[in-house]
């Protein structure tokens, strides 16, 4: 990405916001919500070379937690924004909530792997009622795509929360190699006594990569395994602990202003 004289991207940008109901029955006018970004953001940026065409990136790197960044704070004046979700492609995207320099960076990856859905103290038929069709002796497989986020702040230097590259190379050591094209019941020692369900793989994609992530410099926030279509479970990974925390935190923060 450091290669002159640049590259360039199909950014995908989402812009959450939350308000009352009207009498129209809409948080907000549509059309004026896209007029305004269109005029603030997007005319501004498409078809542009990042670098040169904000004042922000010329002290900033424009990274894509740092666009996601800029564009809340040229929105938040006209529009109640809770969220900028930008994707700077399919398989890589930011969102940042207004919070300082804090922003979360997910990466989106995939896996091919067997499982067998049946507790080993059932029989057969109990397994069956439990897990239907999942329970079969032999298994079956899903093509899982895998989405990790990670919490932390922005370097002024680099513009990103974690070093993209090892990020990736996480994920990639920790779970997919180990996983991939694997019986997960057989290959994996873990489920030789955990059912391989989507929640219980998840569970411990969780535990694979906080330590991993946190030597990074981040902090894993959210992993979601996709099994299948119609079928996905999500595991946020701050401890309660940290929560409590942090709600404490604010709540004295709240009381001294």
């Amino acid at each position: 990405c450091a290669n002159a004289p640049g590259h360039g991207h199909n950014y995908m940008l989402y812009v959450s916001m939350a308000g009352e109901l009207d009498k129209y029955g809409m948080v907000l006018n549509l059309s004026d919500v896209k007029k305004v970004i269109k005029q603030e953001v997007t005319s501004q940026l498409d078809f542009a070379y990042l670098n040169d065409v904000w004042p922000e990136f010329q002290q900033r790197l424009p990274t894509t937690e740092n666009i996601a960044h800029a564009v809340w704070h040229r929105l938040a004046p006209h529009l109640p924004i809770t969220n900028i979700q930008l994707f700077e492609h399919p398989e890589l995207w930011a969102d940042y909530r207004g919070n300082g320099m804090e922003a979360y960076l997910t990466i989106s990856t995939h896996f091919s792997a067997a499982h067998r859905l049946a507790l080993p103290d059932l029989s057969f038929e109990e397994n069956t009622e439990i897990y239907g069709l999942c329970a079969r002796p032999n298994g079956h497989g899903h093509n899982y795509h895998l989405e990790v986020t990670i919490k932390g702040k922005m370097d002024p230097r680099t513009g990103m929360i974690a070093d993209l590259v090892a990020f990736q190379d996480a994920v990639e050591a920790h779970v997919v190699t180990p996983f991939d094209h694997t019986f997960l019941n057989k290959d994996v020692p873990y489920f030789a006594k955990v059912v391989p369900t989507a929640e219980n793989i998840a569970v411990r994609i969780r535990e694979l990569l906080r330590e991993p992530i946190k030597n990074i410099g981040a902090s894993l926030h959210k992993v979601k395994l996709i099994e299948s279509p119609n079928n996905s479970a999500e595991v946020y990974c701050e401890d309660a602990s940290e929560m409590a925390a942090a709600k404490s935190a604010e709540t004295r923060n709240l009381a001294a202003v």
